[in-house]
């Protein structure tokens, strides 16, 4: 269905199949759940029109994205989903909320304007798939959160409201890992390369969103890094996928189900954190230990989304980490023997992370007690009246899709991987799945012996201090801190200002030449010595309009050019710094242009 033909030449087309009936159901499903849990979140909060305004654009721009049928249209509702989902991590307005929120618009605009660069480059034609997919592939990794360019999701989701933080975290990176899959699975399926580096940027991803949720003490920020650790996980399957290609059935359905599975378990837990934080206005480990002692509902519902992250058997986050282990078995002819085992074993301690990053978190809030006997106390006094009736009803229905989904896999899972598969152009399956055949589950409690050793023997010891939780990661490996700001602020300004006075000189060298030539214009005597070439081009100009209209001796001239050139010191600096800007834009762009214009007529005609 296309609609809108006149846009940009392109028109928007649209299209509906099983992946994305399955992913149109989910983001309905969770903006119900987390817009029945929205009112008693935002019941202090003084600006909250602006997030349902906001909270209805998203899911409008999001559902554009999902059923688009072409990357032009999804690079429309993209960007529009970007900038709506920008308010929500702004929505405190406070200095790191802001700080956050502008990191968060940052890596997405640019990564649209690459990924919109990727698209006409290959309508255009005449250039490699690698390149153009991997701008492509820029633009849908940055909203995914996959490495180098996930700086934004720890620090975004933080800062945001917690509803806006399970969408974030649940389904709008999906919107990312969307784009990808079209172009692993549709464009480069079978490519060797193309699945390595997928296969790479995915074990990368998820170890270190695994490590950093090991190092954090703030429990949004613990499940926000786990986000970024989750990706990677989708990401190992698509690279197996790409590689197995006609033989991938078990990794592109385990990507798609890790998908499905990472979404309604991120509703969950971050629900349940949003239910800590309303109640305490505190994230901070330390401060919240013991909230949850005797709010039962609470503990069960936040132990199962656990549990389904971390991969533990009749929950649904097993079934997929199953098939995305099946999966990397499947790629050692292709991987080799010795890389293949260390991608599995990879994969299975980043489980284990998973598994010790939860108990963390579950420990800290529902089974330790408060240092301050005071306060906790003050936790226990709140069992009664720490949550209404419809978010207990979000959060319960939300909980209960995750076992019902991991315990009778063959008739949920199944089915929704069966609705994907033609999207994902994945084969038939030659023979059903057991899940809980011994070896199945000899990997997933391999995974589960891993976490317990990482919580007891690196957590409880390394992690800990005096009792308290801390957090030993170097702030130097602060990508953003470290890398990206400097670059972006320092480096590329400093490059620009020295590009800027070159092509200033040139505009001045130009002006001078033109007055020598041109105007037939006398050599300018050495006084003044204020002012500029161009300021000096201005004043003989209109020097010489006074001397041809007064008569007036060439003393009278130079001393005109004098008093022009003095009145134009006294201009204000911003004057000059506009002039001077305006100058360096035109080159630029016009420089811009001729390579681009050139550059496509080559390709035309050649």
């Amino acid at each position: 269905m296309e609609l809108l033909n006149s846009i940009c030449g392109h028109g928007l087309s649209f299209t509906i199949d099983g992946f994305r009936i399955v992913y149109v159901v989910i983001a309905c499903f969770m903006w119900a759940m987390t817009g029945l849990f929205s009112p008693e979140y935002f019941q202090h909060y003084t600006h909250r029109k602006r997030y349902y305004f906001f909270f209805i654009m998203t899911f409008v721009a999001l559902i554009g994205v999902f059923l688009s049928a072409d990357l032009f249209t999804t690079f429309v509702f993209f960007e529009i989903m970007s900038f709506t989902s920008y308010v929500w991590v702004a929505q405190d307005e406070k200095p790191m909320s802001l700080r956050a929120a502008g990191t968060y618009l940052a890596v997405a605009v640019i990564g649209g304007l690459v990924m919109l660069m990727g698209i006409f480059m290959s309508e255009a034609g005449g250039f490699s798939p690698y390149v153009t997919n991997g701008l492509i592939f820029v633009g849908f990794a940055a909203k995914a959160g996959v490495f180098p360019l996930h700086i934004w999701l720890p620090k975004a989701h933080p800062v945001a409201p917690a509803p806006a933080s399970a969408l974030l975290s649940g389904i709008l990176t999906k919107s990312g890992v969307y784009g990808i899959l079209i172009l692993s699975f549709q464009r480069m399926l079978g490519d060797i390369y193309w699945g390595k580096t997928m296969l790479l940027l995915g074990l990368i991803t998820m170890v270190l969103g695994a490590v950093l949720a090991l190092f954090s003490t703030d429990l949004k920020r613990t499940l926000a890094c786990s986000s970024m650790s989750q990706i990677g996980f989708i990401m190992t399957g698509v690279g197996c996928g790409t590689l197995l290609a006609e033989e991938g059935a078990l990794a592109m359905r385990g990507t798609m189900l890790h998908m499905v599975n990472h979404s309604l378990i991120k509703l969950v837990l971050f629900m349940a954190a949003g239910v800590v934080y309303y109640n305490l206005h505190k994230l901070d480990l330390n401060q919240i230990r013991g909230f949850g002692r005797n709010k039962t509902f609470l503990k069960i519902c936040f132990a199962v989304g656990g549990l389904g992250i971390g991969g533990i058997p009749l929950f649904n986050g097993y079934v997929s980490k199953t098939l995305l282990h099946e999966g990397i078995l499947e790629s050692a002819e292709i991987l080799g023997g010795p890389i293949a085992t260390s991608v599995e074993w990879i994969f299975l301690i980043s489980g284990g992370c998973t598994l010790a990053y939860m108990i963390k978190l579950f420990v800290a809030v529902f089974v330790d007690k408060n240092e301050d006997a005071a306060v906790q106390e003050k936790y226990d006094g709140m069992a009664k009246s720490y949550m209404k009736l419809p978010t207990r009803i979000a959060l319960g229905l939300s909980t209960i899709v995750l076992p019902v989904l991991g315990i009778v896999p063959g008739l949920t899972m199944d089915k929704i991987a069966d609705l994907g598969s033609s999207f994902l152009n994945a084969p038939e399956m030659e023979h059903a799945v057991h899940y809980f055949a011994w070896e199945n589950i000899k990997g997933g409690l391999i995974s589960i012996g891993i976490g317990l050793l990482i919580y007891f023997l690196i957590i409880r010891l390394l992690m800990m201090k005096d009792g308290r939780y801390v957090d030993r990661w170097p702030k130097k490996l602060d990508l953003e801190d470290s890398v990206y700001r400097p670059l972006i602020l320092r480096l590329l300004p400093a490059i620009g200002i020295f590009f800027a006075r070159i092509c200033d000189s040139i505009i001045d060298g130009l002006i001078v030449l033109l007055r020598k030539t041109l105007y037939c214009e006398k050599a300018i005597d050495k006084e003044p010595q204020e002012g500029n070439v161009f300021t000096h081009a201005i004043g003989g100009l209109l020097d010489k309009i006074h001397y041809k209209l007064t008569g007036t001796d060439r003393e009278a001239r130079r001393s005109y050019e004098h008093r022009m050139s003095i009145k134009a010191l006294q201009k204000s600096e911003n004057s000059k710094i506009i002039s001077r800007s305006l100058s360096w834009g035109l080159v630029l762009a016009s420089v811009g242009l001729l390579v681009v214009v050139g550059y496509m007529l080559i390709v035309y005609l050649f």
